[in-house]
């Protein structure tokens, strides 16, 4: 039994229930919010919590986390991280989970639908439609076979995204800035410039970095082929979307499917606005491309294990921003204590000293570290648990100390 309180487990943004479910079925108090908190609000709301579970419209700031001592790990119910301050998070010893496999399918569907809708108008022609007007005409529609798709991000789901387009007949090409193998006939090519200019269809999938802000504006876009479509289901802020309205309206661009931008709504009940507004085949959703059922029950069930095998073994494996050991579950009377320290040259050999001082005997031990921190688990026989725990967690370089058995 854990030699602390029980769990408490804090899941904002309407999280998928089955992650509610495992987490109740591993022991945990669980509490759920359907939006996101501002930062006052979750500050607050915090407290008292040992685990948080969030996706992508949460900002959890350095302000947040430093206020909140005894949050010990948080789950990201999504692929992307950026919304989280990863540095301090590591500095106070708090590994962050994500699900960067469960949702790729499902936006590299959507991916491969938008391109459709782009090719044949069809969000232009439902629409009117709606609106009874009749557009029965061939004219600017065109089908996707043939043409040359261009993924800027060769990752989980560009890689997807290839092997479904290629599965239609497109021709795929691609640069990462990290040397990637191709699957199927993909090709790399040496530059984001020479993309842009081979490509019929452009689609972003990058992460949200210092050198991905903007980094599809006003240059880029007059590099890409006139009568191109330009697809962003990655981070708002890659595209300059003020460049990109531009380059529509003066019909450079034929079409766009935009899933994220610059700033969204914080819930359904706010409104958006976008210069994307309005404009002939434009595509706008709501930040949805990993938004099924199939991908959010898939992250629940991906997420809660991650905080299951952090809170109850102690492993780290899969975190984004921590030391990563694979802890195995602990044996039948032995006591398990895990230790988070500055990295600095000593942190063991005084621990080491402590097990020996209350008489404990070590059977396993496994230690790895990082730049800025050290992670350390012990398996010990013998010894006082609670001692151990407090002249461990009081020595200079200890961040987060936890003792169970």
């Amino acid at each position: 039994m854990l030699h602390e309180i029980s769990t408490k487990v804090l899941l904002l943004e309407n999280i998928h229930p089955v992650a509610h479910e495992r987490l109740q079925e591993m022991g945990f108090q669980v509490e759920g919010e359907k939006g996101s908190l501002a930062e006052a609000e979750l500050t607050e709301k915090l407290k008292g919590y040992q685990a948080l579970g969030i996706r992508s419209k949460t900002q959890l700031t350095a302000e947040i986390l430093r206020a909140n001592t005894q949050l010990q790990v948080v789950g990201a119910f999504c692929i992307g991280t950026n919304q989280i301050d990863l540095e301090e998070a590591n500095r106070l010893g708090i590994p962050v989970f994500n699900a960067p496999y469960s949702n790729t399918r499902s936006v590299a569907e959507m991916i491969i639908a938008e391109m459709v809708i782009l090719s044949r108008q069809l969000g232009d022609r439902s629409s009117l439609a709606h609106q009874g007007e009749w557009k029965k005409s061939a004219e600017g529609s065109r089908e996707v076979r043939g043409k040359t798709l261009g993924i800027v991000g060769y990752g989980h789901i560009g890689s997807q995204v290839s092997v479904l387009a290629e599965a239609m007949g497109l021709k795929v090409i691609y640069y990462d800035i990290i040397k990637k193998l191709p699957l199927g006939n993909a090709r790399a090519v040496n530059s984001l410039g020479e993309l842009l200019a081979q490509s019929d269809f452009v689609t972003l999938h990058v992460p949200e970095t210092d050198q991905t802000k903007n980094m599809i504006g006003s240059r880029e876009l007059d590099r890409m082929r006139p009568g191109s479509y330009l697809l962003n289901a990655s981070r708002g802020t890659v595209v300059d979307i003020e460049a990109l309205a531009q380059s529509l309206k003066s019909q450079h661009l034929a079409g766009a499917a935009i899933d994220v931008f610059p700033l969204e709504p914080q819930n359904n009940q706010q409104k958006f606005a976008s210069p994307l507004q309005g404009l002939s085949n434009v595509f706008l959703t709501p930040h949805i491309g990993g938004s099924t059922e199939e991908a959010q029950e898939a992250i629940g069930h991906e997420v809660a294990e991650s905080l299951q095998r952090f809170i109850k073994q102690g492993s780290t494996l899969g975190a984004v921003n921590f030391p990563a050991l694979d802890i195995p579950p602990l044996a039948e009377g032995q006591t398990r204590l895990t230790n988070v320290h500055r990295n600095v040259p000593g942190v063991l050999g005084e621990i080491n000293g402590i097990v020996s001082e209350l008489g404990a005997n070590i059977r396993a031990q496994y230690l790895s570290t990082d730049n800025h921190i050290g992670y350390l688990v012990m398996d010990l026989e013998g010894g006082a648990s609670e001692p151990l725990k407090s002249q461990v967690g009081q020595l200079s370089q200890s961040i987060k100390t936890r003792v169970w058995s």
